[in-house]
C-alpha cells in the first residue's frame, strides 16, 4: 500500500521523468486502441466503396473457399475460379429464330396481295367455245385468250369473264387458277387457266434504322433472308459487335445480336411480306471506380470482351492503393446459372429469375489472371478495386496527425490569448 502511495505521489507531485514517462505510456496505449478500433471497423474512414469484409459477410449465399459469417443483405457472393466458368450466363438477346422459326428448308410461298398485277389466260381444248370462237379465217395462234392485266382491289378481288369477281387476295396462283375454273367448266370446252405475276406490290419488307440507304423492298419469288435484304439496303453502317436487329411481323418482335445473325443459318430466316427489319447500334459498356487506375464508364469495342481486358482498360490496379485480393463485379446473374454453381437459395425471400451477384477474384494468385481471360464480361458489369488495409492505416494515420496537430494550435492560441489579455492596460477606477 506504501509503495503504491509513494507511486501515485511520484507521478501527481512532479516527478518529471516518471510522469512524462507514464503519460507516454498512456497515450500509446490509448492510439493503439483507438487505431485497432478504427481500422476493426474501416466504415469511419473515407473510400470510395465498400469495405470487402463488410461484403463478403453481408451476402445471402455465398460460394467461397471459406466460411462467411451470417447473411444480412439478399445478394450472392461468390468467388471467380476456372469450377463456376462452365456455368456462367452469356449476355445475348433472344434469337429470331426461337420467336419465329423457318431458319432452313425451303423458301416460304409468296401469296397474291392487293396492289399486285396479274394476267389471265384461258385455253379451250378446241374452237367455238365460249372464249375462242369458231372461225377459221382468223389469225389466232392457238385455242387461247389472254385478258388484260389487272390489279387486285383493296377487297382483295379480281374480275374474270364469265366467271365473276373471284378472291385473289391471299391465294396462291394455282388456288387462284383451280377457282377460276370450277366457275367456267360449264360454259367452255375443257378449259384451263394460267396466271401469270407482272407486277408484285403487296410482299414488301421494310429495313430501316442504322442501315445505309433505308428502304422498303419487295420479297422476290425465290426468299429473301433477313441478311438479304440488309445488305440490298446498303449494309450496316457500323461495327458489327455493336449492332443488335429486331424482326417484327404481325405484333411479334424478336432481337439477334448482329454477329449471331452471321454466324447461325437458322437465325438468318426467311423474311415474309409486312416484314419489319430495324437495325440499331447498341454500344456495350462496363464501370470502374475504387482503387483502379481510371474511374469511369468503358465501351466494349469488341464482340466479347473478357475481365482481364476489363481491368486493363480501366487503368489496372494502382500500386499504392488496390488490393489483389479482393477485385469485386458486381452483376444480376440469373438464378439458373447460379444453382448450377451450387449457390444455396433457401434464405432468399424474392423469386425473381435474377439474383443481385458480387463476383471475387483474387489476383495475388498464380493463375487468376488465367481464369479472369476466361470470364466474360456483360452489359452494365461494375468493376470495384477495394482499398488495400495499409491503405486505411495512412488514412487513420492522417487523421490522428490532423487531431493532434489541431489541438497543438487550440492550446498555441489559448496561450497567445491569455497574454494579450494580460498586456492590456489595466482599467482606472
Amino acid at each position: 500500500m506504501a509503495c503504491k502511495s509513494l507511486r501515485q505521489r511520484q507521478i501527481v507531485s512532479g516527478d518529471g521523468a516518471t510522469a512524462k514517462s507514464a503519460r507516454s505510456a498512456f497515450v500509446r496505449a490509448a492510439s493503439v486502441s483507438l487505431c485497432a478500433a478504427i481500422l476493426a471497423g474501416c466504415t469511419a474512414l473515407p473510400r470510395s466503396g465498400p469495405d470487402d469484409r463488410l461484403i463478403a459477410n453481408s451476402a445471402t449465399a455465398r460460394l467461397a473457399d471459406e466460411t462467411g459469417n451470417a447473411p444480412t443483405y439478399e445478394y450472392a457472393a461468390v468467388d471467380i475460379t476456372k469450377q463456376i466458368l462452365p456455368f456462367l450466363s452469356v449476355d445475348r438477346p433472344s434469337s429470331i429464330f426461337s420467336t419465329f422459326g423457318g431458319g432452313r428448308g425451303p423458301s416460304p410461298e409468296l401469296l397474291i396481295g392487293v396492289g399486285d398485277i396479274i394476267q389471265i389466260t384461258v385455253f379451250e381444248s378446241q374452237g367455238g367455245g365460249l372464249f375462242v370462237p369458231d372461225d377459221e379465217g382468223s389469225a389466232r395462234t392457238g385455242n387461247f385468250v389472254t385478258f388484260p392485266s389487272q390489279r387486285v382491289d383493296r377487297r382483295g378481288f379480281i374480275t374474270v369473264p364469265y366467271a365473276g369477281q373471284v378472291r385473289a387476295l391471299g391465294r396462291s396462283l394455282p388456288d387462284i387458277e383451280a377457282d377460276i375454273v370450277s366457275r367456267i367448266i360449264d360454259k367452255a370446252i375443257e378449259p384451263q387457266v394460267t396466271i401469270s405475276l407482272v407486277e408484285r406490290n403487296a410482299s414488301n419488307a421494310t429495313v430501316v434504322g442504322d442501315v445505309n440507304s433505308p428502304q422498303r423492298l419487295v420479297i422476290t419469288e425465290s426468299g429473301d433472308r433477313v441478311l438479304d435484304l440488309i445488305a440490298r439496303s446498303g449494309g450496316i453502317q457500323f461495327e458489327d459487335y455493336e449492332t443488335f436487329v429486331t424482326l417484327t411481323r404481325r405484333g411479334q418482335s424478336g432481337t439477334v445480336y448482329y454477329p449471331n445473325l452471321i454466324g447461325s443459318t437458322r437465325e438468318n430466316i426467311f423474311t415474309a411480306p409486312g416484314d419489319t427489319i430495324y437495325v440499331n447500334r447498341e454500344q456495350r459498356r462496363f464501370s470502374a471506380f475504387g482503387a483502379s487506375g481510371l474511374t469511369g464508364e468503358f465501351e466494349f469495342d469488341r464482340e466479347r470482351l473478357f475481365l482481364t481486358e476489363a481491368v486493363a482498360k480501366a487503368g489496372g490496379l494502382l500500386d499504392t492503393r488496390a488490393d489483389p485480393a479482393q477485385v469485386l463485379l458486381y452483376r444480376r446473374e440469373s438464378k439458373s446459372a447460379l444453382d448450377r454453381m451450387g449457390v444455396d437459395f433457401s434464405d432468399f425471400s424474392h423469386t425473381h429469375q435474377t439474383v443481385p451477384t458480387i463476383y471475387r477474384i483474387n489476383f495475388r494468385k498464380p493463375d487468376a489472371y488465367f481464369v479472369s481471360s476466361k470470364f466474360e464480361m456483360r452489359d452494365g458489369d461494375v468493376i470495384y478495386v477495394s482499398n488495400s488495409d495499409s491503405v486505411e492505416l495512412v488514412k487513420f494515420l492522417d487523421i490522428i496527425s490532423i487531431v493532434t496537430s489541431t489541438t497543438a494550435g487550440v492550446t498555441g492560441d489559448l496561450n497567445a490569448i491569455k497574454q494579450n489579455v494580460h498586456a492590456l492596460p489595466q482599467k482606472v477606477d
